[in-house]
């Protein structure tokens, strides 16, 4: 076996194989460049970094359960006017999230409100942070079955590691008393350790309507708005406009 060959097998073993694959490469470039050892030595090691990086974001991405084709990129700012495009990217910053800070968007039903918390959800995956989405419907039943299910008590163990919690559609079911009560304990355990984005169509004042009690929604709300911005969103549907553009381009076509 000559040197190349036990060097490949060396970081086979060391598991760099992003650099094992490219080392033929690597070498044919320092001989033609006369590259320094150290020289050498720093791009082997970024590739390999690189490489991991990326794999890392990939399993994060995966892990979110995030919507790949609801980016930022894609909101339609001149359609939703409520909110400006200037007031989203002063987020992307993330100071709020390292301060454990909570993002709420309130508003009717196809204003944006999943794309938004979907699209900084994106955006903070790609900067190296945690993130979990789940509709409401789906938390619950989490924090239902996490003691007797055992790819539900992973789930939980990871919201709870997580950076950013987004729970979407707060507000179209109604939750049960036993319910309420998990999820005030989860917000409970949350509360100043990790960030959580909220959207709902209903305002706080209607929450109590689907969290059964006065008493529990006020302590939920109290700990979810302690540190938060909100965000009231307004206008017509976009699922319903786009919807209507659709039906008025095929009658054109028909009167063609």
């Amino acid at each position: 076996m000559n040197k190349k060959e036990e060097i490949k097998e060396y970081l086979s073993i060391l598991k760099l194989n992003t650099v094992k694959d490219t080392l033929g490469d690597i070498l044919i470039k320092a001989e033609k460049n006369d590259t320094s050892y150290q020289n050498i030595l720093h791009e082997i090691l970024e590739i390999e970094v690189k490489a991991k990086q990326k794999r890392a974001q990939k399993r994060r991405f995966r892990q979110s359960k995030l919507n790949p084709d609801k980016e930022l990129k894609d909101f339609n700012f001149k359609f939703q006017k409520s909110i400006t495009e200037k007031e989203i990217n002063q987020l992307l910053d993330f100071e709020w999230l390292e301060q454990a800070f909570n993002l709420i968007f309130l508003g009717p039903p196809g204003v944006g409100k999943t794309h938004l918390a979907n699209g900084i959800g994106i955006k903070a995956v790609n900067h190296g942070y945690k993130v979990k989405f789940f509709g409401l419907e789906k938390l619950i039943k989490i924090l239902k079955t996490h003691e007797v299910v055992k790819k539900s008590r992973l789930e939980l163990k990871r919201i709870k590691k997580c950076d950013l919690l987004i729970i979407d559609e707060i507000g179209y079911l109604p939750i049960s008393k036993e319910e309420a009560n998990k999820f005030f304990k989860l917000i409970s355990e949350l509360y100043e350790q990790t960030s959580i984005i909220i959207t709902s169509n209903k305002g706080f004042s209607e929450w109590t309507e689907i969290l059964g009690e006065q008493e529990i929604t006020t302590a939920i709300l109290d700990r979810i708005m302690h540190y938060s911005e909100i965000f009231n969103l307004k206008g017509n549907s976009y699922r319903l406009e786009c919807r209507e553009n659709i039906l008025k381009n095929k009658k054109k076509i028909a009167e063609a």
